[in-house]
């Protein structure tokens, strides 16, 4: 699959971005690489890019913004580089969109494996048609419909999301235990075959997240209930069979 996937690498720092693209290149991948988000952009508008290296300290526009502003239109791969003591910043990141991250410094090899795996749903997204077949994977909530053998949802108006790996996991975690009050730990104990390991406010994180993309009124929920002290709530009630 290298040899026609493409790589952009967005990083300030001149040795990182070299160490990067010259690593992605040895594994026979396709490597574009910008100094800042600004130059990312321009690259964006006129490349095809399968998976972006974001760093997220960088002069003018940072790497949480841009990912922000991708994910309105974008299901290209995105793995935040960041600095280890930034663990907010990971936290944020997730909230925007990023698929995973990675912490300066970082190991190469485990790098690639995470890239190949994004890369693999990414080509698998564009590759789908964009319309739901009927079929055993759908279930059917207020405003939307899970299609869980594609992890995608579609709205009422035809708008399709794509889950990543968390917020599938997740899903079907909460799908397994529907009715049942869940804490964090048990969720995170039913998670723990995450490529990176979660932690309780990942959890909050990849809720909120999950939410939006089933519609469901953060300030009200209906489909995904918080369960004050304890932890979230699959509730019967949201499920519609189709």
């Amino acid at each position: 699959m290298s040899d026609d996937v493409t790589v952009l690498v967005v990083d300030d720092e001149l040795i990182t971005r070299e160490c990067l693209c010259n690593y992605f290149a040895q594994e026979q991948y396709r490597v574009l690489a910008a100094a800042t988000a600004e130059d990312a952009e321009k690259l964006l508008a006129c490349e095809a890019v399968d998976l972006i290296l974001l760093d997220i300290r960088m002069p003018g526009k940072d790497g949480l913004t841009l990912t922000r502003e991708l994910r309105v239109h974008s299901e290209v791969g995105i793995i935040l580089v960041t600095a280890r003591q930034d663990s907010v910043d990971q936290l944020i990141g997730l909230e925007c969109g990023a698929d995973d991250y990675v912490t300066k410094p970082f190991n190469p090899r485990e790098l690639l494996a995470r890239a190949k795996n994004i890369c693999r749903r990414v080509r698998l997204i564009n590759q789908a048609p964009r319309s739901v077949a009927v079929g055993q994977d759908l279930l059917r909530f207020s405003k939307c419909v899970v299609d869980l053998s594609q992890r995608q949802v579609i709205d009422d108006s035809g708008q399709v999301s794509q889950l990543t790996g968390g917020e599938y996991q997740l899903l079907r975690v909460l799908l397994r235990n529907v009715g049942k009050t869940m804490t964090r730990d048990q969720l995170l104990d039913e998670m723990r075959n995450r490529e990176w390991a979660p932690n309780d406010r990942t959890i909050d994180v990849l809720v909120g997240r999950l939410r939006r993309k089933l519609r469901d009124d953060p300030a009200i929920p209906g489909i995904i209930l918080t369960v004050h002290g304890v932890g979230y709530l699959l509730a019967t009630k949201a499920l519609q069979p189709k």
